[in-house]
């Protein structure tokens, strides 16, 4: 993989871009198992006034259920035309090798980059966070991971090694390769949400080059 740019990086875009619309940051305190209906809430508000004929009543899902399981290709053309992509909240590529996977450039977080691959039962989306070498104290950390990593719903954080050496902190969900296309789209959003939380939350353990 070409050089990689931690998740603080997508983290100052990400405000910048949220500045640059005149939206601005809210702190609230909801109860866990109300934390997705709230994700979407926050993105429908974001809509501008000219777009809220399309406002969904939160909560409002719509499943659309694959005749069988994904493959990497029938899932890039479904997701090609889904609002997320059309609308231009986010940008998707098919790249292939002998791993294929899609590319999704969420451009709503900062351009955050985002890979997700279909392999047998399973999809599995992945983003970046930060590098292992920008951890002052690798216990400190994985241990108040460990303790609070539920605070972000669909994801989990691990530490993986790259076919280079070298080592990085990743937040990743994973789901059936038989789930609605609707499940995958907010697999995909969550994750993006949780990677920006997940770098103010333990901002703290790293490094003053990584969270400048």
């Amino acid at each position: 993989m070409a050089s990689r740019k931690n998740a603080a990086h997508y983290q100052r875009q990400f405000r910048s871009r949220m500045r640059e619309q005149g939206l601005v940051k809210k702190e609230i305190w909801i109860l866990p198992e109300h934390a997705d209906r709230l994700r979407d809430i926050e993105r429908q508000l974001r809509q501008t006034l000219s777009n809220e004929h399309s406002y969904k009543q939160p909560g409002t899902i719509i499943m659309t259920q694959p005749e069988s399981v994904w493959t990497i290709k029938n899932l890039y053309q479904a997701l090609a035309i889904d609002p997320l992509f059309t609308n231009g909240d986010a940008i998707i590529n098919l790249v292939d090798g002998t791993e294929p996977c899609l590319e999704i450039t969420m451009t709503e977080f900062g351009d955050l980059p985002i890979y997700l691959t279909v392999a047998g039962e399973q999809i599995v989306a992945d983003v970046v966070l930060w590098p292992l070498s920008m951890v002052k104290d690798t216990q400190t950390l994985n241990d108040e991971v460990l303790r609070t990593h539920k605070l972000f719903p669909l994801s989990t954080i691990s530490l993986d090694r790259f076919p280079d050496g070298s080592e990085y902190y990743t937040i990743f969900g994973a789901l059936s390769s038989a789930s609605s296309l609707q499940n995958i789209v907010q697999e995909v959003e969550t994750l993006a949400a949780n990677a920006i939380k997940a770098t103010e939350a333990y901002g703290s353990h790293l490094t003053s080059e990584s969270v400048a």
